[in-house]
């Protein structure tokens, strides 16, 4: 079996919508560089902030 990794040695960024930082999880593995929240309630919340307001 491989040696696990301590979560401090993870990779963390900070999430686009709340300003957190959140650890790599083993799901974002192939897609880290594009992701850029910390969960779905976050990316809802940030699509919404994108998305022009007509008026």
């Amino acid at each position: 079996m491989p040696k696990m990794r301590k979560k401090s040695d993870l990779p963390t960024k900070i999430c686009a919508a709340c300003g957190r930082p959140f650890t790599w999880r083993k799901k974002w593995e192939r897609d880290w560089e594009n992701v850029r929240y910390c969960s779905d309630a976050c990316r809802a919340r940030g699509k919404a902030d994108d998305e022009p307001k007509s008026g």
